[in-house]
């Protein structure tokens, strides 16, 4: 039987770690990345390459940016009356799509989830009080995923929020129970935005 060879089979190895890609899918990438011309492949590689040497997280509110602050904290069109508080930065994205929300941002790098190990500390909510509370914010919006790890997230946001004068919404059930922000269509988002619901 023929045998790969080392480095194809490393290509292999490395594309089934990616979240999705599953042995046969690495296979297939790893033999497209083959036949494309060598110019293209290498294109991807300094891509991959440029993100992980180039991106960071927002010293502001923890979405994806190229410098120490994203670019929608460094824009000064936005309101700064209103922050809306999501588990990743693909869910600043798809809000970003839908394009009815002008406000501000706070990513928290996940969600309180127990049985995976995850609590409140490893999440990014001491700078979310810290931001809530010397800021100017009047209304801070629940985005958190339509799940019992995301209600419960929110819940916990809520409480220790709640002593301070902002009011707390969450985004309107237009969302799907057990969806997820990232595959949610933007008509759906923009309606779930405006429709949000004072928790």
């Amino acid at each position: 039987m023929a045998q790969l060879t080392e480095s194809v089979a490393n290509l292999i190895d490395q594309l089934a770690k990616l979240p999705g890609i599953g042995r046969k899918s690495a296979e297939r990438l790893a033999y497209h990345l083959l036949r494309v011309n060598k110019p293209e492949a290498i294109a991807l590689a300094d891509a991959i390459h440029c993100v992980r040497e180039n991106v960071r997280y927002c010293e502001t509110c923890f979405n994806l940016a190229e410098g120490e602050r994203c670019a929608i904290c460094a824009a000064s069109t936005r309101d700064p009356s209103l922050l809306c508080v999501v588990e990743q930065p693909r869910d600043v994205m798809a809000l970003e799509a839908a394009g009815t929300y002008r406000g501000l941002y706070h990513v928290l790098l996940g969600r309180i989830a127990p049985l995976e190990g995850v609590g409140p500390e490893q999440l990014t909510l001491d700078a979310l009080v810290d931001r809530v509370r010397t800021g100017q914010f009047k209304e801070v919006i629940m985005a958190t995923n339509p799940t019992v790890e995301g209600d419960g997230t929110a819940l916990h946001i809520s409480n220790l929020l709640a002593e301070l004068p902002v009011t707390l919404t969450r985004l309107a059930r237009g969302i799907t129970t057990g969806s997820v922000l990232e595959y949610t269509n933007k008509e759906i988002l923009a309606d779930a935005l405006s429709g949000r619901q004072k928790l």
